[in-house]
Order: C-alpha cells, then structure tokens, then sequence
C-alpha cells in the first residue's frame, strides 16, 4: 500500500500501555485513586525533582516511534515525553515520575502500568540511539512531604523488543477495525445531504458552522428555538469529519433530554446513509445496575474480573451497531458482566461521536482523562448545545469551598483512629476560627495560604487513613470530605485574577471559605484549545459580548445571528404597564393584579398555560390571590424538589384533554422553563412575571463587584443579562415549530425600559403593550385573526 494511503494512528505511550495491559477487578475502595488524583499536582513535584538532578539530567525528552501492522495497511506512531533521561556509571537510563499521595514506603515494587511506560520509552530511545540495553528507574514522590522511593531494573533491547512487539500486535486489531470503518463511514459521508429542506435562515447556520471548524476557530449562535440548531450543527460537522478535518465529535449538553435530540439527529442522517458510531455517557449513579454504587469486586459482581472481560465486550458492540444508547450499554453490559459506566467509557476511544454532559469536557475533576491528560490535544470538535447554561455551570466546575463544621464532624468520626490526623484537622478548624472572628457577614479575603497549607497536611493524612480503615461507620461522610478536600486544593492551585476568595457566615454556627471562579472564561478555553473547534449554540445567547466574555475570553470570536423561521402573526407578544414584580411594590394588590391578568389569558381560549414566576414564595402568593378572582380553569403547580416521577407526571397533564384551560403555575429557572418540549395544542401560552433577577446574596454581589472593577457593567452581568436569559427561556417554551400558534405575556413594566428592550431577540421587535382593561380585547383579537 502506498504511504499516502496508509492510515496514520496517533496514540500516546500512556494510553497505549493501560489500554492493552490492563486486567482484573475494579476497586475504588482506595480513597480515591491516589495516582489519579495526584495529576493536577504532580507537574510541580516533578519540575522540582527534575532541578535537582543536576545538569546532566534532560526533562521532558519527546520520544516516539512508529510501527507498522502485518499488512501494511496501518502506521502506529507512539508518542510521550520520558520525565527525564541521564547517565549513570557510563550507562543510560530512562526516568519515570510519579506523585503520589499514598505512604510510598508501603511500595515494594514499581506499578505496572508506570513501569510500562518506562519500558516504551527505553525501548525508543535504544532504538534511536542504537543501544544494546537500558537502565529503567521507577521516581515515587509523595507529594506532601517529598519523601522520595526509586525502583531500578536493567533491560536489553531485544527484551525490550519483544515485549513491546507483544503490546501493539494486539492493539493493531482494534487499529484496523478503525481502520475499515473509517474509510466505510468517509465514503457514506461524501454521499450524505441535509436530509430536509432548509427552513429559512438554516443553510446560513449550516454554511457558519462548517466555515468555523475548516478554519479552526470557535462560533457563537443566537438562534430561535424551530430553526433546527441540532441538526445544522451535527450536518456539517459530520461533513467536515468526513473530509479530514476533525476525527471526534463531541456533542456536549447540560440537560438528559437535549441528549435524546442529539441521538434523534444521528438517527436521521444515519437514515438518509450515514455511516457514524456514537455513544451516549450517562452518568454513573443512572448505569450502575447494582442497588448501591459500590465499585468493588466484594460488593459488585460487575466489578469482579471487569478488565478481563471488557475489551471482548467492546469489540462485540462496535461491529454490532452504530447508535450506543444507555439501553445497548446495559445490555451489552449484562451480557459480558462488565462494569456499564466503564465500559461506556471505553466505547467511546473507539466511536465517531461522543454525546455527553458538559462535565467530561470541562470540569478538571470529572473530564476524560484518555482524551484531555496532561493538555494533550486531538483533531476534536465541540458541539456545546444550551451554551448559556454553562456561565453557572462552569462557575460552580472551577470553584470549590470549605465548610468549618465539616472539619469539625470528620474530626469526631475519626477520633482515637489516626491522632495526626485529628490534630491536622484540628489545626486547620483553628485557621478557619481565625478567619471566622474577622468576619462579620461575609468579606472579600486577598489570599488563603495558611488555610492550604493545613488543609493540604490533612489531605496527605486522609489518603492513609482511608486505607487503613476501609470499614467504619461514617466512612462515607469521610469520603465525601475528602473529596470536597481534594476539589479545594485543586482550585487553589488555578487561582489567578479570574477568581474572588471570600468568607461568609452562614446562620449561627456555619462558617465557609470559597474560592470562587467569577469569570471562568480562561479555564473553559484552555478546554477549548484541546481540539479542533467549538460551536456553542443556544436559543438565548443575547447579548453575545456577554457569552464571549464568559465563555471563550475573545471577542474576536465569530457570532451567527440565526433568524427565526416563523411567521410572526403566529405569535402575540404583550407588555404590560400597570404591573410590577419589583420587591418595594410586592403586596397583596399586586398579587391581585398579577391573578387578574393570569384569568384574562385562560379565558381568553380553552387550552394549556404555562406561569412563571420569580420564586416559590410569590408563586405561593399568587396562588392564594388567584382564589379570590373567579378562576376558570385547572391548576397544576410545581412543587419544590419534585423528583423525576413527579416531574414526568406533572408534564403528562399537559396531554389529557380538557374542554377548559389548564394554568401551571412553575419557577422561572427552574425544570420546567427550558428543555422541555410541549408543540402544538400541548401549550399555547406563557405569561412570566418578573425581570428573572437572581436573589441578592453574597455571590451575586461579589459577581457585581469584580465586573465593575473590570469597567463593565456589574448589576448587567450579575443580575440582568442572567435574569433576562430566565425569561427568554420560558417564552421559547411557546413556539417550537412552524404549525405552533400561542401568546407571551411579560407581566413587569421594566420590560419596557431601555436596557431591556434593547436585549429583547429580533423576532421581539413588534410587540402591544396592554394593561388590565385591554389585555382580554388585545387576547381576543388575536385568536380571532387566528380563526379560533
């Protein structure tokens, strides 16, 4: 075969080695998988031991090689970086660091997969230098107290050989199977065509998207629910996999239904001739089939013997089908006894497309190692769908705090256990109680270095503890601090001028300390930077500055402004005048008057409404209010914390027929104002109540307060452009497609000042003011015009 027709895989000596070689059970009984959790700060320790090794010590030597299978149909290069190469007695040898947290005198010999490694690199750099035989050394570090352990062992080359001859003969069966299928899936995609007509605006949005991904760059798009956002994405980004110039696609979504509608949009292309694997990633807790996720070969079946099974499962289900979907992860799941989360995991090294939560990308504690470790990059491309969700979810992803009392509650529970780590943790709640008695209600603190550097010696503690004592009662409180601990050191160490520290008092006896990431813009990109291209879209992405400046840190970035397919006499957007949510004027008249507008629109025509208001309490409010005015119709309300049988019943009621109006009274931001997907006769109206401005707390204000230190408007970005993006979402729940007819009602006479209409979407433009003696004739009118 020629070279140009040889199909070049890329994989680095890690994932290699623990892909082929791995074997056994799953445990995570270990605390929380020290040689995992140290990645984030092992780059230190490995910078200072690499120092101290003198001049003749070189770090970070690149080394590949390449490989070719039998049938010359495939070139593997193998890729990494050894920590360090250096002589010794006239004999070279290769050097492999690794941080750790666990007590490293417990090692007594080198892990496997690490001394792997060592051995990928010893075996490419004799071959590079034309040596007989190397000397591999084994760097465990603990990196809180730096006490140092070494493991040496010599190997020849043709050892050296052998064994790495054995590793890619059996990864070059999966290599060709990606090889075959790429070449059937590049050829289905010359073929495909968009599978509808385009609606109006679409072939522009398709045309935007695949500009951006062939010149690598990033694309903000505001676009009206009914456009077909899912689909004029997915379209050309598939197009453009299938000329080179991406090889993974991840379709990123903060919400399990906008998942389904990304699987419908495969489904559909895959009808019209696509040829594309994917898989969906769902959450552990939703795949474990056991009644409690326990990930241990004594408590799980699936976990016992996982690794040697689970390679065979996943070769099974890729030559078996092309849409992995939780139902087919479980079954094939059931049918080899393999771990589903995991194995689900492993699935998607080898699909095309990768559906899944923001989290696998983005967040530093959660993100797929195999494809974002140590900032390694591919020729990916990032779809991230409802884009205005992850402002707040990346906020909370690159923020973490600490919790005075839960120091306090770990110290009990682990009282006559482990005496340093009491005293440790005792140390650090003396820190906190410092920090506590300056503060009154809450304050701005400039730097937390002491409180790390005791939280830090208690880390190191808790990894040991929690492996001398696997069984005790109040073990998973430990575990969950634990965690919360690791989260609070890991965001310590990305502090930068994008963060905010604070203390706050919360109540009498609650004390925290949060470092808090106010613009998380420079983490998400550096995401961002690991592939190709992002696309991030949403149906409220107004204004767009705002989005760029959160999101991406660029405003150079490209925007698309998509306009809406419909035909605006479908639709009546009202303001009215003589209504207010503001907190100075919340009394029983306005309530009153709230209830009155409420009775207008259900009168107005027989059907289903959705009202949103600004919390629980004024819902609560209206709610009595409406029993003093006459009401004509069923009331549905949602209740606090409903859980997700509750959710499904409360959204079935929107499909019982009725020969009167239903008014379902919800929470703006809360489940049921975006996502959710009522078309026709299902909804035909939405009144909000109120501007959406979130409640005024402490991180609000500390939003505030660092926007206006960076010039911009601070009460915009912490309160106005999210609160408006509450309201654009409930109105979107209205029109969702071109047979949709149905009516807005904002009820705040702040709508109609300047700084709100200007965020109103285009399809805004035209809209009646009204006020409670013509909202009923302003109603009647239109449903009229609509033959109703």
């Amino acid at each position: 075969m020629s070279e140009e027709n040889r199909k070049a895989i890329r994989i680095s000596v890690r994932n290699l080695v623990e892909f082929v070689l791995r074997s056994g059970d799953i445990d995570n009984r270990r605390s929380g998988n020290a040689q995992k959790d140290a990645m984030l700060a092992g780059g230190r320790i490995h910078r200072k031991i690499q120092k101290r090794m003198g001049s003749g010590y070189r770090a970070e030597v690149p080394l590949k090689h390449e490989v070719q299978d039998e049938e010359q149909e495939i070139t593997l290069l193998v890729e990494g970086r050894a920590d360090g190469i250096f002589t010794e007695n006239g004999i070279p040898v290769i050097d492999e660091i690794k941080g750790m947290y666990t007590d490293i005198s417990r090692l007594e010999e080198p892990i496997e997969v690490h001394l792997a490694q060592a051995m990928c690199y010893g075996y490419f750099y004799c071959c590079d230098k034309d040596l007989d035989g190397i000397r591999l050394q084994m760097t465990y570090c603990n990196l809180e107290t730096e006490e140092i352990k070494r493991f040496q062992t010599d190997r020849s080359r043709e050892e050296l050989e052998t064994w790495f001859s054995g590793v890619v003969h059996e990864y070059f069966k999966w290599a060709r199977y990606l090889y075959h299928h790429e070449l059937t899936r590049d050829a289905s995609i010359g073929h495909l065509e968009f599978p509808f007509p385009y609606r109006a605006g679409q072939r522009d949005l398709v045309v935007s998207v695949y500009r951006t991904v062939s010149r690598k760059k990033r694309l903000f798009i505001q676009a009206p629910t009914g456009i077909g956002k899912t689909l004029s994405t997915v379209f050309p980004a598939v197009r453009a996999i299938g000329e080179g110039k991406g090889d993974k696609l991840f379709y990123l979504t903060a919400k399990t239904v906008t998942r389904t509608v990304a699987e419908e949009a495969f489904r559909i292309l895959r009808d019209h001739g696509l040829i594309f694997t994917s898989v969906t990633i769902t959450a552990k807790e939703k795949l474990c089939p056991m009644d409690e996720c326990e990930c241990n070969p004594d408590a799980c079946p699936y976990a016992k013997g996982h690794f040697d099974r689970v390679n065979e499962a996943v070769f099974d289900i890729l030559h078996l089908e092309q849409e992995m979907t939780r139902e087919k992860i479980l079954q094939y799941a059931e049918k080899y006894r393999v771990c589903p989360f995991e194995y689900c995991l492993d699935i998607s090294s080898w699909t095309d497309g990768i559906i899944c939560d923001y989290n696998y990308v983005f967040d530093p504690n959660v993100r797929l190692k195999r494809y974002f470790a140590d900032g390694q990059k591919g020729d990916y491309l990032f779809l991230v769908d409802e884009a205005h969700n992850l402002v707040s979810r990346a906020r909370e992803m690159y923020s973490a705090e600490l919790k005075k009392e839960d120091l306090l509650t770990v110290k009990r529970l682990v009282k006559q256990k482990a005496p340093r780590l009491e005293k440790n943790l005792e140390k650090c709640s003396q820190v906190m109680l410092g920090m506590k008695r300056e503060c009154e209600t809450w304050q701005l603190l400039s730097d937390v270095t002491s409180l790390a550097a005791a939280a830090m010696a208690v880390f190191s503690d808790m990894e040991t503890f929690l492996e001398d004592f696997p069984e005790f009662e109040g073990r998973d409180t430990v575990l969950d601090f634990y965690f919360g601990l690791r989260d609070f050191l890991n965001v310590y160490e990305l502090l930068d001028d994008h963060y905010r520290i604070y203390a706050e008092n919360v109540g009498v006896t609650s004390f925290k300390v949060r470092l808090f990431c106010v613009d998380p813009s420079a983490n998400l990109s550096l995401c961002m930077s690991q592939g190709n291209s992002t696309i991030l879209f949403s149906a409220t992405m107004l204004p767009i500055r705002y989005y760029k400046t959160l999101l991406s840190g660029n405003e150079d970035d490209y925007a698309v402004y998509a306009d809406s397919p419909f035909e605006e006499e479908k639709r009546l957007l009202m303001v009215a005048t003589d209504v207010s949510s503001r907190y100075s004027r919340r009394s029983e008249s306005e309530y009153r008057k709230v209830a009155e507008y409420i009775r207008e629109v259900v009168l107005s025509k027989s059907g289903n409404y959705m009202i949103f208001f600004p919390s629980y309490q004024y819902m609560e409010q209206v709610e009595y209010a409406v029993e003093d005015v006459d009401f004509p119709a069923d009331l549905l309300v949602q209740g606090q914390g409903m859980k997700e049988q509750e959710r499904q019943e409360f959204l079935e009621e929107f499909e019982k027929p009725r020969d009167h109006s239903l008014a379902a009274f919800c929470v703006m931001g809360g489940v049921f104002s975006e996502g959710i997907d009522l078309k026709e006769e299902r909804l035909i109206g939405a009144v909000i109540v109120g501007t959406g401005l979130p409640m005024v707390c402490v991180e609000q204000e500390v939003l505030r307060g660092y926007f206006e230190e960076k010039e911009e408007a601070g009460f915009d970005f912490a309160y106005q452009y999210p609160g408006m993006n509450k309201v654009l979402q409930a109105a979107g729940r209205v029109i969702r497609t071109t047979e949709d007819e149905g009516i807005i009602l904002l009820l705040d006479d702040r709508f109609l000042k300047k700084e709100y209409l200007e965020l109103f979407p285009r399809e805004w433009e035209h809209f009646q003011m009204v006020n409670r003696k013509n909202v009923g004739q302003c109603l009647s009118d239109f449903w009229e015009s609509r033959g109703r």
